[in-house]
């Protein structure tokens, strides 16, 4: 296919803010698009969703091929950038004002785009930054105006199409269910008609839980193609979408929902891991789907020894342990060793962890249709009981409010977050918080938020950006409930500091517009705050009143965050607020 194709479908998606109206477009293209390189791009992707290589060059590399390509200087194309806001757009004008014709280029297609933005991505060594000038240089120099901007916004990671997850699911839906269950879409009003609905949301369902369980939609597309959704099953070595869990009120309300008797299990303050085994290797994945199997060499070697079975994959938390009293941490203690890639065996030996097994979705056979008491005895069969190494969660069963209330105070006396409350008949449902089970904590509700803007400091604080604009998921992408910049640090010692986070968001920044800058929505953070009040300032609507930074959540994903939905839950819960 010529990219020039696939560049029109992103146009018309970009041309629409009607989440329906997207989801025809791209179902559409699904019908006739089958081939795997141009289903990765329509996505703005080389790479499927489980595989965590990523393209790594950032804006300022990204100025110097346009400049190779169009001939403009660097400077100029800085100018042209911070007008537009957009890279994309910036390259789009300059290369169709390129000072120097271009001989003998052939147009774009999508396996040269492909292939050539593959190649970035792998290449490593001396001469790398130069290489991947040219590979970019290449491609825009063949490019045509629009083609150009895509070109660059792909490799940003910023298509600005509006394609969320659900649009995505959907249009798989529209595009190989919609005839047999008489799906029409209606322009005209916007609106989906359905002659057999049923049949429509059992297909919808399907999709949904391939998608879960296999986290690439060419994938499930192909093979929603084909019609062999129902043999879908999850892989060892390839991460699963964790199961989600909603919050309780209490042990009262817990019962309530998961019904009795439940399991009742230590809710850790660690960081999840899913741990799989498959042809003999041990990988270790976290809740947002991040390899960090070279972070956790003392995990794999514990796996290794201490559970049994050729293949598996195991749902789990690791926590951290004081190395001279033995007692738990908090979860900030050892996030740094999520993201650390020197000095890995000294981190484990300063900040070792416990890993509490309490679930398993894989162990020689999918378990995922298994009740949660099946899967139970499967970990309990499974996993040695190892004092500070590994062990099966703590675990309780009762239907008792009194017992499991005593099993709460002890799980926060030995300084974890609370409780799980489990219904043992359940299944287990990748990514979603379905009451199959619930947290009860004693505190009041945070809020996981991703940063997507930031201000730069002033006076002392001015080489840090030092306000940072966060955001909660909605359907469109992204909206932002406020500015953060307390509960932050001066003094990395002292936590998380201003410098910190502002090494983290400097290769992410997008555009810049005096102070303020724009990031990719890629850094998680917990904060806290008074109230949540209805707010025309700001784009979901309402804002935090005093948000207060927590902590990072470098084990989250952007996908992982609250959503607009959770504001309006927490808002209208807020006692003595009127309409809140």
């Amino acid at each position: 296919m010529q990219y020039a194709e696939l560049v029109a479908v992103y146009e018309r998606l970009e041309s629409t803010s009607k989440r329906l109206e997207k989801t025809f477009i791209l179902s559409e293209f699904l019908r006739k698009a089958d081939d795997e390189k141009v289903l990765l791009l329509a996505q703005g992707r080389v790479f499927p969703n489980w595989d965590q290589r990523e393209l790594g060059m950032a804006s300022k590399l990204l100025v110097k091929a346009i400049s190779v390509a169009s001939g403009a200087s660097a400077e100029r194309i800085e100018a042209t950038w911070n007008a537009t806001g957009d890279l994309g757009k910036a390259a789009a004008e300059l290369v169709g004002k390129k000072s120097q014709a271009t001989l003998f280029s052939q147009p774009l297609s999508c396996p040269k785009v492909f292939d050539n933005l593959r190649k970035i991505a792998e290449m490593e060594g001396e001469g790398t930054v130069d290489r991947k000038v040219q590979l970019v240089a290449e491609l825009l120099t063949s490019a045509q105006p629009n083609e150009a901007k895509y070109v660059i916004r792909t490799i940003l990671q910023e298509l600005r199409i509006g394609l969320g997850e659900g649009t995505l699911r959907d249009s798989i839906v529209w595009a190989f269910f919609g005839s047999s269950t008489g799906a029409v879409y209606d322009k005209e009003k916007n609106e989906l008609i359905v002659e057999r609905q049923e049949e429509y949301d059992l297909a919808a369902v399907r999709v949904q839980e391939a998608l879960d369980m296999l986290n690439d939609f060419v994938d499930v597309a192909r093979k929603a193609r084909l019609g062999v959704l129902e043999q879908v099953s999850v892989i060892p070595g390839r991460p699963v979408k964790a199961m989600l869990f909603q919050k309780a009120k209490d042990i009262v309300d817990g019962f309530s929902i998961v019904g009795k008797p439940a399991a009742v299990e230590f809710k850790y303050d660690g960081f999840r891991l899913q741990i799989h085994k498959s042809n003999g290797k041990i990988a270790l994945f976290t809740r947002r789907l991040e390899n960090v199997t070279a972070q956790f060499p003392d995990v794999v070697e514990c796996v290794g020894k201490h559970v049994r079975g050729g293949e598996f994959i195991i749902d789990a938390e690791a926590v951290g342990i004081d190395a001279v009293s033995k007692k738990y941490l908090p979860f900030q203690s050892i996030s740094q060793r999520i993201k650390r890639k020197y000095d890995i065996h000294e981190l484990a030996r300063l900040f070792p962890v416990e890993v509490n097994v309490f679930d398993v979705l894989f162990a020689g056979k999918s378990l995922l249709k298994s009740s949660f008491a099946e899967r139970r005895k499967a970990i309990e069969s499974m996993v040695d009981s190892v004092q500070y190494l590994i062990k099966p969660a703590e675990h309780l069963l009762t239907d008792d409010q009194a017992v499991a209330y005593e099993f709460y105070r002890r799980s926060l006396s030995a300084g974890n977050e609370g409780v799980m409350m489990k219904n043992l008949q359940e299944v287990y449902k990748p990514g979603s918080r379905v009451g199959f089970g619930v947290k009860v904590k004693p505190v009041m509700d945070t809020l996981e938020v991703v940063i997507v803007g930031a201000e730069w400091g002033e006076g002392k604080r001015g080489k840090w950006l030092a306000s940072f604009i966060v955001a909660v998921r909605d359907d469109a992408g992204f909206v932002e409930i406020g500015r953060v910049g307390t509960g932050i640090k001066e003094k990395i010692e002292e936590g998380v500091s201003f410098d910190q986070l502002t090494q983290l968001l400097l290769p992410l920044i997008v555009s810049e517009d005096g102070r303020g800058v724009k990031v990719k929505p890629r850094v998680v953070i917990e904060v806290d705050y008074e109230e949540i009040q209805k707010s025309p300032t700001y784009s979901s609507g309402f804002a935090l009143r005093f948000p207060r930074f927590v902590r990072l959540r470098e084990d989250r994903a952007a996908s992982d965050v609250n959503t607009r939905e959770d504001l309006i839950r927490l808002a209208d819960g807020q006692r003595g607020r009127g309409e809140q």
